[in-house]
């Protein structure tokens, strides 16, 4: 990764915070997109990064921010799509269609937004890897969740049909659910009381700098026999892969 340009969306906490960190410390440059200015600033100033503002639910925002990476740094190698929200958890029959449509417009649009804007400035230069950030939501109903897993559902199949689209102009396209992690998300999901989620014990979520270093180890050759998938951390041989466990 060293001098990599990577950006990276939702950058201001959680999952996001920790691959700017990750990538940094691999020897990246990295930009840190995030619609929280002052959190991004700070740890674009911790970390030597650029802080853009960019809402990934605004396709000319997401343009607009990945254009101004290129402009200042030269190339895009590598875009994490990392921003999403939980809201809203309600049932189905009673979810208020405005909160639910914005819930597809961050989790689903925003990732298309991201694919969108950064698959033409990869083709331009030959190569660049797209790390979509997906959910075992992709592939399973649960309780009061509906915009989430509807959303991840489409953000899944993006993956794979980016990979079918791309990987012949030298693009490498997947996804990574690492299943439950320690972030603000989860404690939104904790107070909701809403499906079996809620209820697990902190201890069983996964640290956010393991979904970190997994995604710094996708970037690598390492991980090619997995493109156009969806790379599963609870899965205890990519976990051995990636050097999480022994």
């Amino acid at each position: 990764m060293q001098d990599k340009v990577v950006a990276i969306t939702g950058a201001s906490r959680g999952i996001g915070a920790a691959a700017v960190r990750a990538f940094v410390a691999a020897g990246a440059r990295v930009a840190l997109l995030s619609r929280d200015v002052a959190a991004i600033s700070v740890l674009g100033d911790e970390v030597g990064g650029l802080a853009l503002r960019c809402d990934v639910a605004d396709w000319g925002s997401v343009e607009g921010a990945l254009g101004r990476v290129v402009q200042h740094h030269g190339r895009l190698d590598v875009l994490v799509n990392n921003a999403g929200r939980i809201e809203p958890i309600a049932a189905l029959g009673l979810a208020d269609p405005a909160d639910w449509g914005h819930a597809l417009d961050v989790n689903l649009k925003g990732v298309f937004h991201g694919m969108r804007a950064a698959i033409p400035l990869m083709r331009a230069q030959g190569s660049g890897t797209i790390l979509n950030l997906s959910s075992g939501a992709a592939t399973t109903p649960l309780e009061g969740w509906s915009a989430y897993c509807a959303a991840k559902a489409g953000a899944a199949m993006l993956t794979r049909a980016g990979h079918l689209e791309e990987a012949r102009h030298g693009l490498r396209i997947m996804g990574l659910s690492p299943g439950t992690v320690a972030t603000d998300m989860q404690r939104v999901i904790a107070a909701s009381g809403v499906n079996a989620v809620s209820r697990m014990d902190w201890s069983a979520h996964i640290p956010p700098e393991w979904v970190a270093k997994a995604l710094v180890w996708m970037c690598s050759p390492q991980a090619d026999d997995l493109l156009g998938e969806e790379v599963r951390l609870r899965d205890d041989a990519i976990r051995r892969r990636v050097g999480l466990v022994a």
